[in-house]
């Protein structure tokens, strides 16, 4: 009897705390477009200290600080292919940006879903990760991968929950050989579904213009801070483009039907 209270009482335990990383998780997962940004407004003040102070980043100031800025954008940029690639070839009404709930009218597992089981938020996090290594501070790119990884694992469990009660078996079957958030690439199988460049443009156009605007907004407010004005001309050349590419993806999502997705 004491055995059989005890398991009982575990079990409950164990429940409970699934229920609960789940609601941390679904709101965390409503908010994941705008709870970011505090991390990067602290990244901004710790980039704009390293300009007004160089010493505290030894390539700050120096001939190599361009092709470091330029190699934290590639990393950004890597995470965006990541993203591009995965929902090119993801089905309709899956992978999506939405926020208010989970969508998901079947479950992909192709692609890069045959070697890890978000591979968005991976794409996410090398996204993050190229204005993080742009402040130039070791202990912040450490505590953003902290963050990150405590802020996603509770979304991403979420997640799982959602397709767990959706999908049953087959979600479990998949699960069980594919890791959830580092690559197995010895697992890949080819995409099962035609890539779309519709919902490429029509989903990914926000992190596009993201992107080079951070990069952008790090440059011009650190050289105003200085008051020197050598700014990052390639910056300010991949933030306008990429505005208007936003600007003119906008108007034919609210107003025509140019990007609508064909039945996939």
């Amino acid at each position: 009897m004491k055995v059989y209270i005890h398991t009982n009482l575990g079990q409950k335990k164990k429940m409970a705390l699934q229920e609960e990383f789940e609601k941390q998780g679904i709101w965390l997962f409503q908010r994941r477009g705008f709870l970011p940004l505090l991390i990067l407004l602290v990244g901004m003040t710790l980039y704009l200290y390293s300009e007004i102070y160089p010493e505290t980043f030894f390539l700050r100031g120096t001939v190599y600080e361009f092709y470091y800025e330029i190699c934290c954008l590639l990393v950004g940029l890597f995470g965006l292919f990541i993203r591009v690639y995965t929902i090119g070839y993801s089905a309709k009404n899956t992978s999506g940006r939405n926020v208010k709930g989970q969508i998901a009218d079947r479950l992909n597992t192709s692609g890069l879903y045959s070697l890890i089981r978000h591979p968005l938020y991976l794409g996410n996090f090398f996204m993050w990760l190229g204005p993080a290594l742009l402040t130039g501070n070791f202990w912040f790119v450490v505590a953003f991968c902290f963050f990150f990884w405590v802020y996603y694992e509770r979304i991403m469990f979420a997640e799982e929950q959602f397709l767990r009660k959706k999908f049953g078996t087959a979600y479990l079957y998949w699960a069980r050989k594919v890791p959830a958030f580092v690559p197995d690439f010895r697992a890949y199988q080819k995409p099962v579904m035609p890539f779309s460049w519709k919902k490429v443009l029509k989903q990914e156009k926000n992190g596009f213009f993201a992107l080079f605007l951070i990069f952008s907004l790090f440059d011009i407010i650190g050289e105003l801070t200085n008051q020197k004005y050598v700014f990052n001309y390639f910056f300010l050349f991949t933030f306008v483009v990429s505005g208007l590419c936003f600007l003119v993806l906008t108007y034919l999502k609210r107003n025509t039907t140019v990007l609508d997705e064909e039945n996939r």
